[in-house]
């Protein structure tokens, strides 16, 4: 069998399960979704029919609830993005230079431990915690912290806080990567130069772990912007995302082609968003590379010799 498949597929017979399971699970189904995105949705009974195929879909996607919708989501995205990224610089640096080797390992697992639990259940559990009558807000109370019970459930606040907590594990991970990778000699020659420990991190560990940086951000980006668990759980109708009216057009109002065209919508304007963000990191890259040569201070005893 090992043999009759690597002359069909050649060198690539290796690489069968990765990419079957891509087209099976992400070419195909994207390809329909694109497909049913031109159709309609004739009559009550019926989700979505090709008899007809017209552009008419995206622009019911591209009404005014929608618009707002997505500029709530994309803000909430964008701000989870940075705000994981704030989180996971100093303690995937921690994780990486300061911890020991043989606690490395059960660091890592406990970071990965949200990702045993199932992604609702683990986001039920925040609207226990984010409840009026939860044990956060009867804490906040005994500190003086409040004076009456937390109100923050079923807003877009909550909603802030739980994507934050379900992706923050995806945007650590890259990042302990990159900085392990960046190798302690390279940070030692840096501080025998003269550099200081802000300088080098600076200068050396955070250029060296940019593309786990950008790593994590796509990580985080992508997956949360499309996301409706999260808002449907703890958002409700003050703090609704893009997700949520994607899926209520398929599962509620059973209109496919709508549903559709505001998927593939939302991937363009995702892709999007990447493509400018891209665009400008590289702009900043070389403008920094030509501008802003930073020259470490040489020790008197490195110049006499």
């Amino acid at each position: 069998m090992k043999k009759f498949a690597a002359k069909i597929l050649g060198p690539g017979a290796l690489s069968f399960p990765t990419w079957a399971y891509a087209v099976f699970f992400f070419v195909i189904p994207v390809v329909m979704v694109l497909a049913y995105s031109f159709g309609s949705k004739p009559d009550e009974f019926t989700a979505v029919t090709m008899d007809d195929p017209s552009f008419d879909r995206f622009g019911e996607a591209l009404s005014g609830t929608f618009l707002t919708t997505f500029g709530a989501t994309l803000r909430i995205s964008v701000l989870g993005t940075i705000l994981c990224l704030l989180i996971s610089v100093p303690f995937a640096y921690w994780l990486a230079v300061k911890v020991s080797a043989k606690w490395r390992g059960i660091l890592l697992a406990l970071v990965m431990v949200p990702f045993w639990t199932n992604f609702l259940v683990r986001t039920l559990g925040w609207q226990i915690i984010l409840s009026p009558d939860g044990f956060m807000s009867d804490l906040l109370m005994d500190l003086g912290l409040t004076g009456s019970p937390l109100d923050i459930l079923y807003t877009r606040t909550a909603v802030q806080i739980g994507v934050v907590y379900n992706y923050l594990p995806l945007m650590i991970m890259p990042l302990f990567v990159a900085i392990d990778t960046a190798g302690e000699k390279l940070r030692e020659a840096s501080r025998d130069l003269g550099a200081g420990r802000f300088t080098t991190f600076f200068t050396v560990t955070l250029p060296l772990a940019m593309p786990g940086i950008v790593s994590g951000c796509l990580l985080v980006f992508v997956p949360l912007t499309g996301d409706y668990v999260t808002a449907s759980v703890l958002g409700g109708a003050s703090g609704s995302m893009i997700g949520q009216l994607i899926a209520s057009q398929f599962n509620t109002a059973q209109n496919w082609a709508l549903g559709s065209a505001m998927a593939v919508v939302l991937i363009l304007a995702t892709l999007l968003v990447v493509a400018v963000t891209a665009l400008v990191l590289w702009g900043v890259r070389k403008i920094t590379a030509h501008y802003a040569r930073i020259e470490l201070p040489v020790p008197a005893t490195v110049k006499e010799a």
